[in-house]
């Protein structure tokens, strides 16, 4: 079974492991935390490397009811810990509880900036938070005060996260391949923030 990527749902999957693998490798567990929950899984490419972190406990969710069907074959053992939903509109102590976890994933373009505003209202729950972007997008959040594009998201962003633009990612490792540039960052939660 594959899954067909979705225009409507700003679908580019990663078919490059080599770029799976090194993104995967930007998260940090921040302060022991080893709960990550991956936005967007697809078909699994980024999943494969975020489990072989050792003591990872993973949860994907996916808003396409194709993918999920694809991920439970997948990943049998995962169980209930796949789950069906929206991530902007979940609830997500829900799935999650009450305890810390990372954010990760190949975010969609179309909604990328609304998933660091939903990650923003968690942030006391969220220590850290890497994964791709549009490009534009991604150096956008991480642009220091004072330049042209330093904006209301730099500002959030950076008024709770240490912020990191890591790498850009070209256009041919996704199918079907987007019209621009992608760019991977990471925010990593102040030590001293207040709630």
């Amino acid at each position: 079974m594959n899954v067909k990527p979705k225009k409507h749902l700003g679908q580019h999957f990663l078919k490059d492991l080599e770029t799976c693998e090194k993104i995967a490798k930007q998260v940090n567990f921040h302060r022991g935390c080893k709960r990550v929950l991956e936005i967007g899984p697809g078909m699994g490419a980024l999943t494969d490397f975020l489990k072989s972190h050792d003591g990872i406990e993973l949860y994907l969710v996916d808003i396409d009811a194709e993918s999920i069907e694809y991920l439970h074959q997948k990943y049998p053992l995962m169980g209930d810990r796949i789950i069906y939903a929206d991530f902007l509109r979940q609830d997500l102590k829900e799935i999650m509880g009450e305890e810390p976890f990372i954010v990760a994933g190949n975010f969609p373009y179309n909604i990328s900036t609304q998933i660091v505003f939903r990650t923003l209202e968690f942030r006391h729950q969220i220590p850290e938070f890497s994964g791709m972007f549009q490009k534009e997008v991604a150096e956008r959040i991480c642009e220091k005060k004072g330049s042209k594009t330093y904006g209301i998201l730099s500002v959030l962003a950076q008024a709770f996260y240490h912020a990191e633009y890591l790498f850009t990612v070209d256009e041919h490792v996704f199918n079907p391949p987007p019209k621009v540039k992608s760019g991977v960052m990471r925010l990593r939660r102040k030590e001293d923030f207040s709630l």
